[in-house]
């Protein structure tokens, strides 16, 4: 829902091309780094249930990806939305 509303926003803003496409671009990552968590994790419970330390890193290792998509996402739409209002 919130991706949605983020691109009818990128498409609505009076942004060049470059401003429209990072807008836009910047949401599709969070999306595409959010899949490829979901696959870690469906990966990981299906090798099994059990405890494994690496099971662990690897699920951690998929969310701080996802974290660090959304941080990169927020710079990005800011520093583009600062640039246009100022």
């Amino acid at each position: 829902m919130a991706a949605a509303v983020a691109v009818i926003v990128a498409l609505w803003l009076d942004v060049d091309a470059v401003a429209r496409i990072l807008l836009i671009g910047s949401v599709l990552l969070v999306l595409i780094v959010e899949v490829l968590n979901s696959a870690i994790e469906a990966i990981v419970d299906r090798v099994g249930t059990d405890f494994h330390e690496l099971s662990g890193r690897a699920k951690d290792m998929g969310s701080a990806a996802v974290s660090l998509s959304i941080i990169l996402a927020l710079l990005v739409w800011v520093t583009l939305l600062w640039r246009h209002f100022a």
